[in-house]
């Protein structure tokens, strides 16, 4: 069996308050490599106190960029979040696999949008 390596988010950021993209990013970065060469990852939100979507959009929903569903699902495993903080994570996964499904058609309709608000 794989030896799973555990990514503790306390560790990484230095606090148990997940509310930056900047930290997300430091997330991202350094589950990448490991998913890349074929590691069992699991990020541990253990201790954490706060957590926003705008920090799983950059940690976890960022992955479906890089790596199939059938990758992140078989490499990646996700521990201590609580109920409602399972939900939002579900909801960046959900949200994720939708626009990397097709990004240039999500970033024009956001681009329409913008220039209507303009006016």
């Amino acid at each position: 069996m794989t030896k799973k390596i555990t990514i503790r988010i306390n560790d990484i950021i230095g606090s148990n308050l997940c509310i930056a993209s900047e930290d997300g990013q430091k997330v991202f970065e350094k589950t990448v490599p490991l998913l890349q060469a074929g590691k069992h990852v699991v990020i541990s939100f253990d201790g954490v106190s706060i957590l926003i979507s705008l920090f799983l959009n950059a940690s976890i929903g960022q992955l479906y960029s890089k790596f199939s569903e059938q990758e992140i699902r078989t490499q990646l495993e996700v521990t201590g979040l609580a109920g409602d903080d399972m939900e939002i994570l579900q909801r960046v996964v959900e949200n994720a696999k939708r626009y990397y499904a097709n990004p240039k058609e999500y970033d024009k309709a956001w681009a329409a949008l913008e220039c209507d608000d303009e006016e």
